[in-house]
């Protein structure tokens, strides 16, 4: 009898371990991920740069993974790019190579300029950022 149940016991564990065993391993390749930056001024003048320092924060890390982005500026005029690079043009992708990196807008106009930062990666996830930046009709003169 000992022997019938222990054998009982032996063949369902044996079950168990072998249905909880399966082939479809799943593994992670697509993470949530953010951009952060610090703050930035909220008035330019025209022909001044404000920079806007960046950092890529992931949930999780995949080796495979790749970051894009693209930019709109649906009010005023400016011009974005990064480091020393040529200004990105509008609806573009550009690859994101670094994950701290600095952005420099250039304001063009002396209205409220606005421009939205897209940022996508290869598996479906992304993030937007958004800067408003009004004129700052001050002059020198007056901050003195």
């Amino acid at each position: 009898m000992r022997k019938c149940a222990s054998y009982i016991i032996f063949t369902l564990l044996l079950a168990a371990i072998a249905c909880a065993c399966s082939d479809n391993i799943d593994i992670k390749q697509g993470y949530e991920f953010q951009i952060t930056h610090l703050p930035v001024p909220k008035k330019l003048k025209v022909g001044e740069t404000a920079e806007i320092r960046c950092e890529l924060e992931r949930s999780g890390y995949f080796n495979e993974a790749a970051y894009r982005f693209r930019y709109f500026q649906p009010d005023g005029k400016g011009v974005l790019q990064m480091d020393d690079s040529e200004p990105f043009l509008p609806n573009d992708y550009y690859d994101l190579t670094k994950e701290t990196f600095r952005f420099y807008y250039t304001s063009h106009s002396d209205e409220q300029q606005v421009i939205d930062i897209y940022f996508f990666d290869n598996r479906g996830n992304s993030f937007t950022l958004s800067f408003t930046f009004n004129n700052d009709s001050s002059s020198e003169e007056e901050e003195v």
